[in-house]
C-alpha cells in the first residue's frame, strides 16, 4: 500500500542547498530524500523533547522539584573550599 504525499515548498539558504545536493549525490539519493529523512529526525528529536518538558513540569507539579531557594545556596557554595 502506498503512502500518500503532499509537497511543501521551503525556501532554504544556498549554503544549506548546496550541502543537500552533494549529500544526495554521495549518498546517490534524491534530493527529496534527502530532506524527508532530515526533517522526520527533526520532528522525531523536538517531540522527544516536548515530551520530556512536560514529564518535567508534572514531576514539579507532584512536588518533586527541588526549591529555587536551595538551587541558589548550593550555586553559592561552588568554587568554594568545604
Amino acid at each position: 500500500m502506498e503512502t500518500k504525499t503532499r509537497v511543501i515548498t521551503a525556501h532554504v539558504p544556498l549554503p544549506l542547498a548546496k550541502k543537500i545536493d552533494k549529500m544526495a549525490e554521495q549518498m546517490d539519493r534524491p534530493r527529496g530524500w534527502i530532506i524527508k529523512q532530515a526533517l522526520a529526525q527533526w520532528i522525531d528529536d523536538e517531540e522527544y523533547k516536548y515530551q520530556g518538558t512536560l514529564k518535567a513540569l508534572a514531576e514539579i507539579d507532584a512536588g518533586k522539584g527541588i526549591p529555587h531557594e536551595e538551587i541558589e545556596a548550593w550555586v553559592k557554595t561552588l568554587g568554594k573550599k568545604k
